[in-house]
Protein backbone atom coordinates (compact mmCIF):
# COMPACT_ATOMS: atom_id res chain seq x y z
CA UNK A 1 0.00 0.00 0.00
CA UNK A 2 1.15 3.32 -0.99
CA UNK A 3 2.35 5.64 1.42
CA UNK A 4 -0.06 8.34 0.58
CA UNK A 5 -3.21 5.54 0.54
CA UNK A 6 -2.19 4.91 4.09
CA UNK A 7 -2.60 9.14 4.94
CA UNK A 8 -5.79 8.97 3.12
CA UNK A 9 -6.97 5.84 5.01
CA UNK A 10 -5.44 7.64 8.66
CA UNK A 11 -7.73 11.03 7.37
CA UNK A 12 -11.14 9.22 7.26
CA UNK A 13 -10.59 7.01 10.26
CA UNK A 14 -9.93 10.23 12.42
CA UNK A 15 -12.56 12.30 10.65
CA UNK A 16 -15.13 8.61 11.67
CA UNK A 17 -13.63 8.83 15.38
CA UNK A 18 -14.06 12.71 15.51
CA UNK A 19 -18.03 12.54 14.52
CA UNK A 20 -18.58 9.40 17.12
CA UNK A 21 -16.29 10.90 19.65
CA UNK A 22 -18.59 14.40 19.55
CA UNK A 23 -21.96 13.24 18.74
CA UNK A 24 -23.41 15.94 20.99
CA UNK A 25 -20.98 19.04 19.45
CA UNK A 26 -23.24 19.20 16.34
CA UNK A 27 -26.16 21.87 16.92
CA UNK A 28 -29.30 21.70 14.67
CA UNK A 29 -29.56 24.43 12.15
CA UNK A 30 -32.37 26.25 11.39
CA UNK A 31 -32.96 24.62 7.92
CA UNK A 32 -32.54 20.95 9.56
CA UNK A 33 -35.57 22.30 12.04
CA UNK A 34 -37.52 23.48 9.52
CA UNK A 35 -37.12 19.93 7.24
CA UNK A 36 -38.16 17.72 10.34
CA UNK A 37 -40.91 19.73 10.65
CA UNK A 38 -41.46 19.10 7.08
CA UNK A 39 -40.48 15.18 7.40
CA UNK A 40 -43.00 14.92 10.80
CA UNK A 41 -46.06 16.90 8.78
CA UNK A 42 -45.95 14.61 5.48
CA UNK A 43 -45.55 11.47 7.86
CA UNK A 44 -49.16 12.69 9.79
CA UNK A 45 -50.36 13.40 6.48
CA UNK A 46 -49.86 9.89 4.96
CA UNK A 47 -50.94 8.35 8.07
CA UNK A 48 -54.20 10.14 8.68
CA UNK A 49 -55.15 11.90 5.04
CA UNK A 50 -52.89 9.80 2.09
CA UNK A 51 -55.33 11.47 -0.32
CA UNK A 52 -54.39 14.93 0.77
CA UNK A 53 -50.90 14.79 -0.66
CA UNK A 54 -52.47 13.37 -4.01
CA UNK A 55 -55.06 16.02 -4.02
CA UNK A 56 -52.00 19.06 -3.63
CA UNK A 57 -50.50 17.58 -6.74
CA UNK A 58 -52.97 16.68 -9.08
CA UNK A 59 -53.94 20.61 -8.39
CA UNK A 60 -50.59 21.93 -8.99
CA UNK A 61 -50.68 19.93 -12.17
CA UNK A 62 -53.71 20.82 -13.23
CA UNK A 63 -53.31 24.62 -12.83
CA UNK A 64 -50.07 24.18 -14.48
CA UNK A 65 -50.89 22.34 -17.40
CA UNK A 66 -54.11 24.06 -18.20
CA UNK A 67 -51.11 27.19 -19.17
CA UNK A 68 -48.44 25.84 -19.92
CA UNK A 69 -48.84 22.90 -22.53
CA UNK A 70 -52.32 24.53 -23.55
CA UNK A 71 -50.99 28.19 -24.14
CA UNK A 72 -47.91 27.51 -24.57
CA UNK A 73 -47.02 24.22 -26.52
CA UNK A 74 -50.11 23.50 -28.25
CA UNK A 75 -51.42 27.02 -28.66
CA UNK A 76 -50.10 29.84 -30.73
CA UNK A 77 -48.65 32.00 -27.82
CA UNK A 78 -45.26 30.47 -28.07
CA UNK A 79 -45.07 30.82 -32.27
CA UNK A 80 -46.33 34.54 -31.32
CA UNK A 81 -43.29 35.26 -28.67
CA UNK A 82 -40.71 33.74 -30.89
CA UNK A 83 -42.20 35.87 -33.76
CA UNK A 84 -42.16 38.89 -31.97
CA UNK A 85 -38.65 38.73 -31.36
CA UNK A 86 -37.58 37.78 -34.32
CA UNK A 87 -39.40 41.38 -35.59
CA UNK A 88 -37.80 43.31 -32.63
CA UNK A 89 -34.14 41.87 -32.96
CA UNK A 90 -34.52 42.87 -37.04
CA UNK A 91 -35.37 45.96 -36.05
CA UNK A 92 -32.44 46.72 -33.83
CA UNK A 93 -30.40 45.32 -36.40
CA UNK A 94 -31.81 48.21 -38.80
CA UNK A 95 -31.10 51.00 -36.20
CA UNK A 96 -34.25 51.35 -34.62
CA UNK A 97 -32.87 51.89 -31.23
CA UNK A 98 -30.07 53.69 -31.97
CA UNK A 99 -32.63 56.04 -34.31
CA UNK A 100 -34.73 56.01 -30.56
CA UNK A 101 -31.75 57.78 -28.56
CA UNK A 102 -30.45 59.76 -31.20
CA UNK A 103 -34.17 61.26 -31.23
CA UNK A 104 -34.24 61.05 -27.12
CA UNK A 105 -31.15 61.74 -26.12
CA UNK A 106 -30.83 65.32 -26.47
CA UNK A 107 -33.88 66.43 -25.14
CA UNK A 108 -32.20 65.07 -21.67
CA UNK A 109 -30.48 68.29 -22.03
CA UNK A 110 -33.45 70.57 -21.90
CA UNK A 111 -34.13 68.36 -18.17
CA UNK A 112 -30.64 69.07 -16.87
CA UNK A 113 -30.53 65.17 -16.39
CA UNK A 114 -27.62 62.81 -16.86
CA UNK A 115 -28.51 62.16 -21.00
CA UNK A 116 -27.36 58.27 -19.85
CA UNK A 117 -30.53 57.88 -17.89
CA UNK A 118 -32.85 57.24 -20.69
CA UNK A 119 -30.17 54.79 -22.59
CA UNK A 120 -31.63 51.52 -20.28
CA UNK A 121 -35.43 52.49 -20.98
CA UNK A 122 -34.86 53.12 -24.68
CA UNK A 123 -33.01 49.63 -24.88
CA UNK A 124 -36.25 47.97 -23.08
CA UNK A 125 -38.44 49.24 -25.74
CA UNK A 126 -38.06 46.44 -27.72
CA UNK A 127 -38.29 44.32 -25.34
CA UNK A 128 -34.85 43.07 -23.18
CA UNK A 129 -34.91 43.75 -19.20
CA UNK A 130 -31.57 41.86 -18.77
CA UNK A 131 -29.89 43.01 -21.72
CA UNK A 132 -30.60 46.50 -20.78
CA UNK A 133 -29.13 46.38 -16.72
CA UNK A 134 -26.14 44.61 -18.26
CA UNK A 135 -25.09 47.62 -21.19
CA UNK A 136 -26.72 50.46 -19.73
CA UNK A 137 -25.21 50.22 -16.14
CA UNK A 138 -21.51 50.07 -16.87
CA UNK A 139 -22.45 53.33 -18.98
CA UNK A 140 -23.93 55.55 -16.61
CA UNK A 141 -21.15 54.48 -14.10
CA UNK A 142 -18.30 55.66 -17.18
CA UNK A 143 -20.72 58.44 -18.00
CA UNK A 144 -20.35 59.64 -13.96
CA UNK A 145 -24.19 59.53 -13.09
CA UNK A 146 -24.96 59.98 -9.17
CA UNK A 147 -26.50 57.58 -7.77
CA UNK A 148 -29.87 59.48 -7.84
CA UNK A 149 -29.65 59.40 -11.86
CA UNK A 150 -28.69 55.57 -11.78
CA UNK A 151 -31.96 55.30 -9.67
CA UNK A 152 -34.08 57.27 -11.95
CA UNK A 153 -32.64 54.95 -15.08
CA UNK A 154 -34.11 52.10 -13.48
CA UNK A 155 -37.21 53.63 -12.63
CA UNK A 156 -37.61 54.88 -15.82
CA UNK A 157 -36.50 51.28 -17.76
CA UNK A 158 -39.43 49.38 -15.54
CA UNK A 159 -41.90 51.56 -17.82
CA UNK A 160 -41.27 49.92 -20.67
CA UNK A 161 -42.28 45.94 -21.46
CA UNK A 162 -39.82 43.31 -20.53
CA UNK A 163 -41.18 41.50 -23.69
CA UNK A 164 -41.50 42.87 -26.93
CA UNK A 165 -44.08 40.06 -27.38
CA UNK A 166 -45.78 41.81 -24.74
CA UNK A 167 -46.35 44.92 -27.38
CA UNK A 168 -47.01 43.18 -30.09
CA UNK A 169 -49.68 41.07 -27.83
CA UNK A 170 -51.09 44.10 -26.41
CA UNK A 171 -51.66 45.93 -30.10
CA UNK A 172 -53.52 42.87 -30.97
CA UNK A 173 -55.67 43.64 -28.12
CA UNK A 174 -56.12 47.53 -28.73
CA UNK A 175 -57.29 46.91 -32.14
CA UNK A 176 -59.68 44.38 -31.15
CA UNK A 177 -61.23 46.96 -29.07
CA UNK A 178 -61.05 50.13 -31.95
CA UNK A 179 -58.42 51.76 -29.80
CA UNK A 180 -56.63 54.16 -30.91
CA UNK A 181 -53.14 52.94 -30.70
CA UNK A 182 -51.02 55.41 -31.81
CA UNK A 183 -51.79 57.91 -29.09
CA UNK A 184 -51.89 54.75 -26.13
CA UNK A 185 -48.18 53.94 -27.73
CA UNK A 186 -47.34 57.28 -27.40
CA UNK A 187 -48.76 57.97 -23.94
CA UNK A 188 -47.87 54.83 -22.65
CA UNK A 189 -44.76 53.58 -23.98
CA UNK A 190 -42.43 56.56 -25.52
CA UNK A 191 -43.85 59.81 -22.91
CA UNK A 192 -42.80 58.39 -19.86
CA UNK A 193 -38.63 57.97 -21.33
CA UNK A 194 -38.86 61.46 -20.51
CA UNK A 195 -41.63 62.61 -18.11
CA UNK A 196 -40.81 59.66 -15.44
CA UNK A 197 -36.84 61.20 -15.21
CA UNK A 198 -38.28 65.11 -14.98
CA UNK A 199 -40.91 64.31 -12.57
CA UNK A 200 -38.08 62.13 -10.26
CA UNK A 201 -35.02 64.33 -10.59
CA UNK A 202 -37.35 67.37 -9.75
CA UNK A 203 -38.97 65.09 -6.61
CA UNK A 204 -37.11 62.12 -4.91
CA UNK A 205 -33.84 62.10 -6.53
CA UNK A 206 -32.28 65.34 -7.12
CA UNK A 207 -28.90 64.85 -7.05
CA UNK A 208 -28.73 65.37 -10.70
CA UNK A 209 -26.65 67.00 -13.30
CA UNK A 210 -26.50 68.08 -17.14
CA UNK A 211 -24.09 65.91 -18.80
CA UNK A 212 -24.69 65.05 -22.33
CA UNK A 213 -22.54 61.99 -24.03
CA UNK A 214 -20.12 62.81 -25.58
CA UNK A 215 -19.96 59.70 -27.57
CA UNK A 216 -23.46 58.17 -28.06
CA UNK A 217 -23.17 54.20 -27.54
CA UNK A 218 -24.40 52.39 -30.72
CA UNK A 219 -26.33 49.66 -29.95
CA UNK A 220 -27.26 48.19 -33.90
CA UNK A 221 -25.07 44.68 -33.90
CA UNK A 222 -22.88 44.11 -36.79
CA UNK A 223 -24.42 40.84 -37.70
CA UNK A 224 -25.38 39.53 -41.01
CA UNK A 225 -29.35 39.32 -42.14
CA UNK A 226 -29.42 35.78 -41.73
CA UNK A 227 -27.51 35.44 -38.65
CA UNK A 228 -29.67 38.10 -37.20
CA UNK A 229 -33.04 36.08 -38.04
CA UNK A 230 -31.81 32.86 -37.24
CA UNK A 231 -30.13 34.01 -33.53
CA UNK A 232 -33.25 35.81 -32.97
CA UNK A 233 -35.37 32.65 -33.56
CA UNK A 234 -33.50 30.92 -30.90
CA UNK A 235 -33.28 33.67 -28.44
CA UNK A 236 -37.25 33.90 -28.90
CA UNK A 237 -37.52 29.68 -28.19
CA UNK A 238 -35.14 30.11 -25.14
CA UNK A 239 -37.38 33.24 -23.72
CA UNK A 240 -40.29 30.68 -24.31
CA UNK A 241 -38.57 27.60 -22.71
CA UNK A 242 -36.17 28.47 -20.44
CA UNK A 243 -37.90 31.74 -18.94
CA UNK A 244 -40.85 32.07 -19.50
CA UNK A 245 -42.65 28.72 -19.06
CA UNK A 246 -40.87 27.92 -16.22
CA UNK A 247 -41.79 31.27 -14.40
CA UNK A 248 -45.11 30.93 -15.13
CA UNK A 249 -44.66 26.91 -14.11
CA UNK A 250 -43.58 28.37 -10.43
CA UNK A 251 -46.41 30.96 -10.22
CA UNK A 252 -48.98 28.42 -11.09
CA UNK A 253 -47.52 25.82 -8.96
CA UNK A 254 -47.90 28.41 -5.95
CA UNK A 255 -51.83 28.93 -6.86
CA UNK A 256 -52.58 25.23 -7.37
CA UNK A 257 -50.97 25.22 -3.54
CA UNK A 258 -52.98 28.22 -2.44
CA UNK A 259 -56.48 26.96 -4.64
CA UNK A 260 -56.11 23.56 -2.79
CA UNK A 261 -56.12 25.01 0.46
CA UNK A 262 -58.86 27.38 -0.09
CA UNK A 263 -57.65 30.56 -0.08
CA UNK A 264 -56.34 31.58 -3.33
CA UNK A 265 -60.15 32.71 -4.22
CA UNK A 266 -60.04 35.21 -1.50
CA UNK A 267 -56.63 36.52 -2.45
CA UNK A 268 -57.71 36.51 -6.66
CA UNK A 269 -60.87 38.58 -5.29
CA UNK A 270 -58.84 41.32 -3.36
CA UNK A 271 -56.49 42.02 -6.03
CA UNK A 272 -59.29 41.67 -8.85
CA UNK A 273 -61.59 44.45 -6.66
CA UNK A 274 -57.91 46.90 -6.86
CA UNK A 275 -57.80 46.55 -10.32
CA UNK A 276 -61.26 47.13 -11.19
CA UNK A 277 -60.85 50.10 -9.26
CA UNK A 278 -57.92 51.46 -11.14
CA UNK A 279 -59.51 50.58 -14.31
CA UNK A 280 -57.33 47.46 -15.25
CA UNK A 281 -58.78 44.19 -16.29
CA UNK A 282 -58.56 42.07 -13.09
CA UNK A 283 -57.88 38.67 -15.04
CA UNK A 284 -54.59 39.85 -17.36
CA UNK A 285 -54.03 42.46 -14.46
CA UNK A 286 -53.17 39.79 -11.95
CA UNK A 287 -51.15 37.48 -14.93
CA UNK A 288 -48.92 41.06 -15.45
CA UNK A 289 -48.05 41.26 -12.00
CA UNK A 290 -47.70 37.61 -10.52
CA UNK A 291 -46.58 35.17 -13.84
CA UNK A 292 -45.78 37.42 -17.03
CA UNK A 293 -47.67 40.09 -19.23
CA UNK A 294 -46.69 38.50 -21.96
CA UNK A 295 -49.36 35.67 -21.53
CA UNK A 296 -51.26 38.22 -20.42
CA UNK A 297 -51.86 40.21 -23.68
CA UNK A 298 -52.35 36.82 -25.31
CA UNK A 299 -55.34 36.08 -23.18
CA UNK A 300 -56.19 39.90 -23.47
CA UNK A 301 -56.30 39.66 -27.41
CA UNK A 302 -58.69 36.60 -27.39
CA UNK A 303 -61.13 38.14 -25.30
CA UNK A 304 -60.37 41.99 -26.10
CA UNK A 305 -63.81 42.23 -27.97
CA UNK A 306 -66.28 41.25 -25.14
CA UNK A 307 -64.16 44.02 -22.53
CA UNK A 308 -64.53 46.91 -21.41
CA UNK A 309 -62.51 49.09 -24.00
CA UNK A 310 -60.86 51.52 -20.98
CA UNK A 311 -59.97 47.84 -19.19
CA UNK A 312 -58.20 46.96 -22.13
CA UNK A 313 -55.80 49.90 -22.15
CA UNK A 314 -55.08 49.98 -18.76
CA UNK A 315 -54.19 46.08 -18.83
CA UNK A 316 -52.32 47.01 -22.12
CA UNK A 317 -50.10 50.15 -20.01
CA UNK A 318 -49.86 47.73 -16.71
CA UNK A 319 -48.29 45.02 -19.08
CA UNK A 320 -45.94 47.39 -21.20
CA UNK A 321 -43.73 47.77 -17.91
CA UNK A 322 -41.13 45.70 -16.16
CA UNK A 323 -43.59 43.33 -14.69
CA UNK A 324 -44.10 40.72 -13.11
CA UNK A 325 -42.65 40.98 -9.79
CA UNK A 326 -40.63 38.47 -9.87
CA UNK A 327 -38.23 40.52 -12.36
CA UNK A 328 -38.80 44.02 -10.07
CA UNK A 329 -37.53 42.30 -6.83
CA UNK A 330 -35.36 39.73 -8.37
CA UNK A 331 -33.71 40.14 -11.91
CA UNK A 332 -33.75 43.81 -11.86
CA UNK A 333 -31.57 44.01 -8.09
CA UNK A 334 -29.50 41.80 -9.39
CA UNK A 335 -28.52 42.99 -12.44
CA UNK A 336 -28.35 46.09 -11.69
CA UNK A 337 -26.30 45.09 -8.55
CA UNK A 338 -23.31 43.96 -10.10
CA UNK A 339 -23.51 46.42 -12.85
CA UNK A 340 -23.68 49.89 -11.53
CA UNK A 341 -22.38 51.80 -8.48
CA UNK A 342 -26.58 50.79 -6.75
CA UNK A 343 -26.60 48.09 -4.21
CA UNK A 344 -29.67 45.22 -5.05
CA UNK A 345 -31.63 47.10 -2.26
CA UNK A 346 -31.33 50.59 -3.77
CA UNK A 347 -32.43 48.99 -7.42
CA UNK A 348 -34.88 47.29 -6.10
CA UNK A 349 -36.60 50.38 -4.52
CA UNK A 350 -36.00 52.36 -7.39
CA UNK A 351 -37.56 49.40 -9.36
CA UNK A 352 -40.63 49.38 -7.22
CA UNK A 353 -41.42 53.02 -7.13
CA UNK A 354 -40.83 52.76 -11.57
CA UNK A 355 -44.01 49.88 -11.27
CA UNK A 356 -45.85 52.14 -8.44
CA UNK A 357 -45.85 55.07 -10.68
CA UNK A 358 -46.60 52.80 -13.90
CA UNK A 359 -49.70 51.63 -12.49
CA UNK A 360 -50.72 54.79 -11.33
CA UNK A 361 -50.07 55.99 -15.31
CA UNK A 362 -52.27 53.13 -16.55
CA UNK A 363 -55.31 54.93 -13.82
CA UNK A 364 -54.71 58.52 -15.21
CA UNK A 365 -54.34 57.61 -18.86
CA UNK A 366 -57.54 55.40 -18.56
CA UNK A 367 -59.70 57.82 -15.76
CA UNK A 368 -59.25 61.11 -18.13
CA UNK A 369 -58.22 60.14 -22.30
CA UNK A 370 -60.18 57.38 -22.54
CA UNK A 371 -62.85 59.54 -25.15
CA UNK A 372 -59.59 60.48 -26.66
CA UNK A 373 -58.01 57.15 -27.20
CA UNK A 374 -61.84 55.07 -27.92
Amino acid sequence: MSEAKKLAEEAVKSEEQAVVAHPDKRKWAKIELVGLSLVIISLLVMMLSPSTLAGLFNSIVDQVFSVVVEVFLTGTVGVTIIVSVIIGRTLERLGFTDALIRVFVPVTKLLKINSAVVIPSIYNILGDINAAGKIAGPILVKSGATKDEQKIAVATMVQSQQSFSTFMLGMLALTAVGANAFVVVVLAVFLPVLVVPFLLSKTIYRDTKAVQLENLPRFTPKTGALPTVFNAAREGAELVFLLIIPAVAVVFAMIGVLDYIGIWTTIESGLSSVLLALNIEPETGILSILATPTLAMAQLAETAASIDPRLVIGSFVLASSGLPLSTVLGQVPVIWGANSDLSEKEAMGAAVLGITMRIITAFLIVYFLTPILV
